[in-house]
């Protein structure tokens, strides 16, 4: 059974559809890329699996999104344990202003997954380690997160959602904001954590959808255009469309 399995699914902002019967089957253990021009849906399907759509005056939902078999759209569905499983990285690097410590201790407490200093420590190293952080600040846990660079300050944002557990991590264009250098290396990190995570990125650089995803779900004006492996899509898509925006003839 795939990890995350879309069926018939709109989305409206009031009376604007933004997403339109949306069908799509996601695996674990991959890296999946949505691109498409601004506007298109991307960023508004990714919030929709851990619900943070909820959150906008007028959003309205129909069909199902399914995680493991289970409908997170089910009236019973608890929110706080969704977005626990799974976890959200914006654009723009958003540690709390907290020390780097805190940052990760945060959200061991509100989740109740740990509360012992002892316990506590062992996670915050752990979830550095996994980001390939700990070298470089273990001896920074108590100054402010702000302090760090951009780099260091979304690999944190990536070791939070870490820490309580997530299962899947949804990437809304990691690397805007950071130089070709950084870039380059949350990338390597994003292919090194698929080993253990589902891992979904929108992006609007095709280059890095073409480097780091196995699979590549192309959106147009709400619509889901084509979905299919990544070399598929930059190489041979099936869809007209698809390979007018791969190409750059797109408009």
């Amino acid at each position: 059974m795939p990890t995350i399995d879309i069926k018939n699914f709109n989305l409206f902002y009031g009376d604007f559809q933004a997403l339109k019967n949306i069908n799509i089957s996601i695996a674990d253990k991959k890296i999946t890329s949505m691109i498409g021009p601004s506007g298109c849906g991307k960023s508004t399907l990714l919030r929709s699996i851990n619900r943070i759509n909820d959150t906008i005056e007028g959003v309205r939902i129909e069909g199902d999104i399914l995680i493991d078999g289970v409908n997170i759209y089910d009236p019973k569905t608890d929110i706080d344990d969704l977005r626990k499983n799974v976890g959200m990285v914006f654009q723009r690097p958003n540690p709390f202003p907290l020390s780097v410590r805190e940052n990760i201790s945060f959200g061991l407490y509100v989740n109740r997954i740990a509360s012992s200093k002892s316990e506590i420590d062992n996670i915050v190293k752990e979830s550095l380690e996994a980001v390939l952080l700990w070298d470089d600040i273990k001896d920074k846990l108590k100054k402010s997160a702000l302090s760090l660079t951009l780099e260091q300050q979304q690999r944190l944002c990536i070791a939070r959602v870490i820490a309580v557990k997530s299962k899947i991590i949804l990437l809304d264009e990691p690397c805007s904001s950071l130089d070709p250098v950084a870039t380059r290396r949350i990338e390597e990190l994003m292919i090194r954590l698929k080993e253990q995570y589902n891992i979904l990125i929108v992006t609007h650089n095709m280059q890095q959808a073409a480097r780091v995803s196995d699979d590549t779900a192309f959106m147009l004006l709400g619509e889901l255009i084509e979905f299919d492996k990544t070399s598929a899509i930059f190489t041979n898509p099936k869809q007209k469309q698809t390979d007018d925006y791969v190409s750059g003839r797109f408009g």
